[in-house]
């Protein structure tokens, strides 16, 4: 049997998104995600962005989605190209995270990567990896919400996954 606690006493905090966004993002904060990053193959070279908002949305067919921001300049040649692979991080891949939130380095420099079956980047000792092509592309404020087909994938490695939790990264324990 199940029981459910009575929350009505909790003040609830009301939110003008227009005046106090930082207790929205506060409390999505609480909200543990994984952390994966997204890469294609440009004819300038490799692009990619971390995300937290990786996830699964269909086994049949099989679809991915993920949010960019609109003033991201790596989703843009993403978009463009119309295809990414997404690489699942371990634990001791932080400072993969790090980087790939930087402006004006190259963030592929430090890691060891190879190709998903269409070329795009993927991290190799990842915990999984998807190669994907876009499918749908929806307006979400100041973010694109991304839907994707998988056209491969892999569970490539065992360890524990990175996670993203109230503005840190840790690990499940």
């Amino acid at each position: 049997m199940s029981t459910i606690t009575d929350t009505s006493a909790a003040q609830p905090l009301a939110i003008d998104a227009h005046r106090d966004s930082r207790a929205f993002r506060d409390a999505l904060g609480r909200y543990p995600t994984g952390v994966a990053i997204v890469a294609a193959t440009t004819s300038r070279g490799p692009v990619g962005l971390a995300v937290n908002s990786f996830a699964s949305v269909s086994l049949d067919p099989p679809l991915i989605s993920f949010c960019a921001m609109l003033t991201s300049a790596s989703w843009l040649d993403i978009r463009e190209i119309g295809g990414f692979a997404v690489s699942v991080l371990q634990l001791h891949h932080e400072p993969v995270a790090r980087r790939f939130t930087q402006r004006g380095i190259d963030r592929f420099a430090t890691s060891t990567w190879t190709s998903s079956p269409s070329g795009h980047p993927v991290l190799e000792d990842s915990l999984s990896w998807f190669d994907a092509t876009v499918e749908t592309v929806a307006d979400a404020g100041d973010h694109e919400m991304v839907i994707a087909r998988v056209r491969a994938c892999s569970p490539a490695g065992d360890g524990s996954p990175l996670v993203f939790f109230s503005g840190r990264y840790g690990n499940l324990a």
